[in-house]
């Protein structure tokens, strides 16, 4: 069965016009008749094309109608409704109007359509007290046409706040998808609305971090923490990876766990193009968001009864919920499950290191200088003894994870090889006085045998004696 509320009004009053003017060209009175079939026509009753009520048509009306449909050669595009003269403009609106109209916009975008009309109202008025004023439907329906529309003013009063909103307004915001999987790995914190209670028996309120692909709103990996620091982001990360593999890019926010140096460090270590997204632009990451708003309408709704949530609670219902619901559930714009399209979609991700390669892959890599009065070196804080065949060397490299300094690797400066783990210094070990030796760096020269006075010096004394000149001293008794 059609449906014709989606149809313009043209084409409504169109069809209407037709269904009634039709018969009477598929079948013309003979001479005479006309008159007495439009006025059967006219005492009739038909449903309104746009609010379905009873409407009656005069004579005058079906005549219009008749001889424009019979005149054309089209005469179904004859009885649409004809373009008004003055469509687009606002003869209601004076110049005066509109320019103070315009000028109000654009020295207040964020004023809404009433705001600006009563404004526009006592400046007319200021102007001209016997001045006719718009209505303010008037007044909506040219800001509307114009493309004036309400801009909220920015939450942040920042410069890049600033910037943000100036490239909404200049750019296009458009809906993208990738065709492979795990081509663009979508990645976002998420603070929940709900608390719950840890070991020390306070009330905090949980971070989600989730992992989700582009292609398919395959979720890769969701966990619960109680903050969003670089540690637990790693830590989030290394399971997504292990679970599906390597994505060829990443995209994020420019939150500071995302821009960490461990964090970019191990993505170019692994080979992943980090895209992270403009300043206050969440749009750009919006399939991340409406997965935060199944999360909080679906699986934070069904915990309301459990009044002391755990955070293991938590996690374990968020893996139940995911796997169980979310991941058989039919997505709206793709037309299957988001398991389907992973398994159906052609698939581009890389095999992935193990849990050691994953971990030694963010870090950072920092130099510095070290102390050869005892050869150790200082970082975070705390001294690590380096080993003694590399007490040559003036600088280190050094990778380590902050959050971690029970993993610090001596790397090579050139080719960022591993050479050795370092130990924090133990001065109590050290308090033995066990010492031991030093090996040689390299072999030992052969030293030259003893000849008297260096050749350098010889040859000046023999150049001095031939310039034929004498000592440039007196000699003293005991020379003699």
């Amino acid at each position: 069965m059609s449906d014709d509320s989606d149809l313009p009004q043209r084409e409504r009053w169109a069809r209407l016009r037709f269904a009634i003017i039709g018969p009477l060209l598929a079948a013309p009175p003979e001479k005479g008749e006309l008159h007495e079939a439009l006025s059967a026509l006219a005492a009739k009753h038909y449903r309104h094309p746009l609010t379905g009520l009873e409407v009656r048509f005069g004579c005058s009306t079906l005549e219009r109608w008749y001889y424009a449909a019979k005149a054309a050669r089209d005469p179904v595009r004859a009885l649409r409704n004809r373009v008004r003269q003055d469509v687009g403009r606002f003869p209601s609106l004076s110049e005066a109007a509109v320019v103070a109209l315009r000028s109000l916009y654009a020295a207040h975008p964020s004023w809404t359509a009433q705001l600006l009309y009563d404004n526009v109202c006592v400046i007319l008025l200021e102007q001209d007290r016997h001045c006719a004023l718009a209505s303010y439907a008037s007044v909506r329906r040219y800001l509307r046409a114009h493309g004036l529309v309400r801009v909220r003013p920015p939450r942040s009063r920042s410069a890049a706040a600033a910037a943000a909103a100036e490239r909404l307004s200049a750019r296009e915001v458009r809906s993208y998808e990738v065709q492979h999987v795990l081509q663009l790995m979508h990645l976002d914190f998420h603070h929940g609305s709900r608390k719950v209670l840890n070991r020390r028996g306070e009330w905090v309120k949980p971070l989600l971090v989730g992992f989700i692909d582009d292609c398919s709103r395959y979720v890769c990996h969701l966990q619960w923490y109680t903050s969003e620091a670089t540690e637990q982001l790693v830590h989030g990360l290394c399971q997504a990876l292990q679970k599906v593999g390597l994505p060829r890019s990443l995209m994020s926010d420019r939150g500071s766990a995302m821009i960490s140096g461990e964090f970019t460090a191990g993505l170019h270590q692994l080979s992943i193009l980090h895209l992270p997204t403009l300043p206050y632009s969440p749009h750009v990451n919006g399939k991340q968001e409406h997965l935060w708003g199944r999360v909080e309408g679906r699986l934070l709704a069904m915990l309301e009864g459990e009044p002391n949530l755990t955070l293991a609670q938590l996690n374990l219902a968020t893996q139940a919920w995911v796997s169980q619901e979310y991941h058989q559930s039919v997505h709206r714009e793709l037309g299957v499950t988001p398991l389907q399209r992973y398994l159906a979609a052609p698939n581009v991700a890389r095999a992935c290191p193990g849990s050691e390669a994953l971990r030694d892959a963010f870090r950072i890599e920092v130099s510095r200088r070290q102390r050869h009065s005892d050869g150790t070196v200082s970082l975070e804080g705390r001294r690590f003894e380096i080993p003694s065949r590399y007490r040559s060397l003036p600088r280190v490299q050094l990778r380590y994870a902050r959050w971690d300094l029970s993993r610090v690797d001596l790397v090579e400066a050139r080719t960022g090889a591993i050479l050795c783990a370092l130990s924090p210094l133990d001065k109590a070990a050290n308090a033995d006085a066990h010492r031991r030796p030093l090996q040689p760096l390299t072999a030992q020269p052969t030293a030259m045998p003893q000849t008297g006075i260096a050749p350098r010096i010889r040859q000046l004394i023999a150049d001095y004696a031939a310039s034929g000149l004498p000592p440039a001293y007196l000699p003293t008794p005991d020379e003699e």
